[in-house]
């Protein structure tokens, strides 16, 4: 099930002051942020700040957000962020504290991209190096068509923030811009308690959110 929420407009913040002590910081220096990066403060000041848990998201105007949900165990597994015909999901896990594990989690999307017929090419973008996958997907009728997408890595302070640009936002540079705005507006919520490398970060439900019935992206 996924759990929807509007977004209006969001008054500009200046929260990027703070600087984290530990993690890589090039990528990350406009974005997006460990939360002891950021003003306590200001953590959910923002208008359309939404507090997930492991992730606080900014939702620009017009934008819907939804939780992909385990229907058995209700455990919220990913944030899908939805613009007109475009998405972008967000996932968080747990890295080492000592390095960061995307360019490993890359190489494993890559070959999984190839098992399953697809393409997988590295390209040098505002976050690092990410992946623009084109894969065979069977729509509802039966027809295989390819599906492009775009998988963004971000290391941050002992966490992996992922993220997959869906739809025309995935081929188009101008239809990305909100969700790379959005990206880069994200803040993690890592916790001081020890967990696996690669665990999912928590995620939780905002409060008052309704349940829909579960939609593909």
């Amino acid at each position: 099930m996924i759990f929807r929420r509007k977004g209006k407009n969001d008054p500009e913040t200046n929260d990027t002051d703070a600087v984290a002590d530990e993690g890589p910081l090039d990528v990350r220096s406009e974005g997006p942020f460990d939360s002891t990066e950021v003003d306590a403060d200001l953590l959910l000041e923002a208008e359309n700040r939404i507090d997930l848990g492991a992730l606080v998201v900014t939702i620009v105007q017009g934008m819907e957000l939804g939780l992909q949900v385990d229907e058995q165990s209700g455990v919220v597994q990913a944030v899908l962020l939805m613009l007109e015909d475009s998405a972008l999901e967000l996932r968080a896990f747990a890295a080492p504290r000592s390095s960061g594990i995307w360019d490993e989690v890359r190489q494993e999307i890559a070959a999984e991209a190839s098992r399953m017929g697809g393409t997988a090419t590295e390209h040098d973008g505002q976050f690092g190096t990410e992946l623009v996958l084109v894969v065979p997907v069977e729509d509802p009728e039966g027809q295989i068509f390819s599906q492009t997408s775009r998988v963004i890595g971000v290391d941050g302070p002992r966490w992996l923030l992922r993220a997959t640009v869906l739809g025309r936002a995935a081929v188009e540079p101008d239809a990305a811009l909100p969700m790379e705005e959005t990206l880069r507006n994200a803040i993690v919520v890592r916790g001081d308690e020890p967990m696996a490398v690669r665990e999912s970060l928590p995620l939780r439900m905002p409060p008052g959110a309704q349940p829909t019935p579960t939609e593909e992206a």
